[in-house]
């Protein structure tokens, strides 16, 4: 019923997985990854257990390999588990129950496990393996061509309804509020994997708008104009990214620009206007 990949990139050491499924939030159920530690995709008639159960025993020193059978040997039904994980180490071990429902399988490759059960064809796996390896760029937009691999092969033998992806940084920092790079959901949508890399591109757009506030409170003006003009270029429509765009531009006296930019935020809501004239006041009221 899911088909999945797990996957450590070697140059970064980042760690991910991502999923899609017939099934409402798979994601919330079959991904699970930790800095520092590795990744697992839990999946087939799901033990979610093995999800973080596989994560401590890897940050208490196994391998994948360890991990995983390890929790194999314990699991009652381990005949329907499908299960992949991958280490800090780049060890990868998957597991596909003899009795999972056809067709089922799973490929590995250096670094990374691709699995899938309840398919249409039994193509899935290696079509995925193949678009991974192929694939350049990060490990976010790696994963989500492998998915569409799978897709492509005919995917579920249900059709579509939920995806996931989840991406950690190679090593835990002293902010993990910062150490999650990817976290979304689609849990129920005609078409989750289209809807998902859209959203995985936004969530990188309004991550350069909080870069560019970063840069804008170093004084590296030029490095935060640059980051809020990508953003619009990717997402041109987007009234959020438009109007904080528009404000840094007039704060710092491109008023012309800024008059420009805002007319994206104003033409979907008045409400932006209000916001504007707010904080205009706020400003002047603490003069």
């Amino acid at each position: 019923m899911t088909y999945s990949i797990v996957a450590r990139d070697a140059e970064t050491g980042e760690f991910g997985v991502a999923v899609q499924s017939h099934w409402f939030a798979a994601g919330d159920l079959v991904t699970w990854a930790d800095p520092g530690v590795g990744a697992v995709a839990t999946q087939s008639l799901v033990e979610v257990s093995h999800g973080p159960e596989g994560l401590r025993l890897m940050r208490e020193g196994r391998s994948a390999s360890e991990a995983l059978a390890e929790r194999v040997a314990g699991d009652e039904g381990e005949n329907v588990r499908q299960v992949g994980m991958v280490d800090s180490r780049g060890d990868v071990a998957v597991h596909t129950g003899s009795k999972c429902i056809a067709e089922a399988g799973h490929r590995t490759g250096e670094g990374f496990t691709c699995q899938a059960n309840m398919m249409m064809n039994d193509t899935v796996w290696d079509a995925m393996a193949e678009a991974y390896d192929k694939s350049d760029g990060d490990l976010v937009h790696r994963l989500l061509d492998a998915l569409d691999a799978a897709e492509a092969e005919g995917g579920d033998v249900r059709g579509r309804q939920a995806a996931g992806i989840y991406v950690v940084r190679g090593e835990p920092s002293d902010k993990p509020w910062e150490d999650v790079i990817a976290s979304i959901r689609v849990d129920d949508h005609p078409e989750p994997l289209p809807e998902l890399r859209r959203l995985v591109d936004l969530k990188f757009a309004y991550d350069r708008l909080d870069t560019a506030e970063k840069l804008e409170l170093a004084g590296d003006l030029n490095g935060a104009f640059a980051e809020q003009r990508r953003a619009l270029a990717e997402f041109p429509d987007n009234a959020e990214i438009a109007f904080w765009t528009a404000t840094s531009l007039a704060a710092h006296g491109r008023i012309d620009e800024a008059r420009q930019t805002i007319r994206t935020a104003f033409g979907q809501y008045r409400g932006w206007e209000v916001l504007l004239r707010r904080l205009v006041y706020r400003r002047s009221d603490t003069r």
